[in-house]
């Protein structure tokens, strides 16, 4: 079957020449995510580079900033002015009219709120590169700085143009391997990148000779993604019936269980280990109750050593965000306008607003379950860290999958829409085969 299936993707020629343009794409931004910004003390990179394998806070946080604070690459920042933008124009279209109104030209409307989008990203990117510089030579600095900090004209601003014209450049091959490739191209830059942590995380505990604990780690891995996978593919079917034509038509609404997709967990990551790296500063910089706020921040609100309170808060951001962000994507109002123009309606709920009504209300029990879902899988390994703490077992849970728990989520959601659109083009392929 397997076979079967790669034989017809071989011989399918339009959908060949995309792989192998996506292939080549995602090898050109491999490759940039090992040039350094020029400019870079090499001495104090290599010594940042031996801290942050000795740091599992260190490890984390540079995971979250695409994995290349350790080369402090030319592509930096990644794409992640580019997905801030694109989360801020959604949020500005619920309060401006404006880009509301767009949302509803269709094609013409999205052209316009993408160029938005894409020049939000260039100042966002800009601002990013300083704060990201500043942050990295005051928490990483080994004696010497990584990057002179005195000489703004000559260094700093260089290297923050460089850093912006990083991210538009990804921005840029995301969309060629969108409209030229196979894929969404945003989303398969970050499958990139989250794949190429992949062999490195293996062969360290190869090296260590931790087999045992590699299979385990291999299989709990594969168990929680197909725990996603059925999670993702998960929604309830709102019946319609249309009564356009002399009989009626029978149809559904797909409402998924997890709308929000990973978009909590990127807000909550943001907001949570944002008091930590400030605990961080201030025990480099302050002094006296600075210092001391700065001690309970780290001691209380740390990734490396996270308590309670921020096992709590983080599961309550994400669980809220959730809630927030559904609701504003999804418009019930204009769902129910718009099966209302085709002559639908939800039996035993009257055309409207009641429809509206209802969609909102089965809307947010379903996504009860996936924002509890999202905040569960965001906690997990702390919360099963501090179970095996406190049952004094001989597992060590502040290990990682094999694929990080943090962005598992985000690797099945881009497979599926990647096999989707594979089988797409398969079946394109088999119909033109008869003209």
């Amino acid at each position: 079957m397997l076979q079967k299936y790669f034989s017809k993707i071989w011989h399918s020629e339009s959908l060949k020449k995309k792989i192998i343009l996506t292939l080549a794409l995602i090898v050109l931004f491999e490759f940039l995510s090992i040039v350094p910004v020029p400019g870079v003390n090499i001495a104090a990179l290599e010594a940042f580079q031996n801290n942050l394998k000795m740091n599992s806070w260190l490890t984390f946080f540079s995971s979250l900033m695409w994995g290349w604070l350790k080369r402090f690459s030319i592509i930096l920042m990644g794409l992640s002015p580019f997905i801030n933008a694109v989360i801020i124009i959604q949020l500005l279209a619920v309060v401006i009219p404006k880009l509301e109104a767009l949302k509803k030209e269709w094609e013409q409307g999205q052209k316009k709120i993408d160029l938005y989008t894409r020049w939000l990203t260039l100042p966002l990117a800009f601002a990013q590169s300083y704060g990201m510089i500043i942050l990295l030579n005051t928490l990483f600095g080994q004696g010497s700085n990584l990057i002179n900090v005195n000489d703004f004209w000559g260094t700093i601003l260089p290297a923050m143009i460089i850093i912006t014209s990083g991210t538009l450049f990804l921005m840029w091959l995301g969309e060629i391997i969108t409209e030229s490739g196979i894929g969404n191209g945003t989303s398969m830059i970050i499958l990139a990148w989250v794949l190429a942590w992949v062999p490195t995380h293996v062969m360290d505990y190869v090296n260590f000779g931790n087999y045992w604990l590699l299979a385990w780690l291999t299989a709990a891995t594969l168990g929680i993604i197909f725990i996603i996978i059925k999670f993702t593919e998960w929604y309830r079917k709102i019946p319609l019936i249309y009564t356009r034509t002399w009989r009626s038509e029978k149809s559904y609404f797909p409402i998924r269980v997890n709308q929000a997709w990973m978009v909590p967990i990127i807000f909550a990551i943001s907001l949570v280990t944002f008091p930590s790296l400030i605990g961080q500063i201030l025990q480099k910089r302050a002094s006296g109750n600075g210092r001391e706020i700065g001690d309970w921040l780290v001691a209380n609100l740390s990734m490396n050593n996270p308590g309670w309170l921020y096992i709590w808060i983080y599961f309550l951001l994400v669980l809220g965000f959730a809630f927030f962000y559904v609701s504003i994507v999804f418009n019930t109002t204009e769902i129910a306008e718009s099966i209302q123009k085709r002559g639908g309606y939800i039996p035993g709920v009257r055309p409207g607003r009641e429809t509206a009504e209802y969609l909102e209300k089965t809307s947010m029990h379903l996504n009860l379950y996936g924002g509890w879902f999202l905040a569960l899988i965001a906690i997990f390994p702390y919360l099963a860290s501090k179970i095996s703490d406190l049952l004094g077992l001989w597992v060590s849970w502040k290990i990682d999958f094999i694929i990080s728990w943090a962005w598992l989520i985000i690797v099945v959601w881009v497979f599926l829409d990647l096999i989707r659109k594979i089988d797409t083009e398969l079946k394109s392929y088999d119909y033109k085969r008869f003209y």
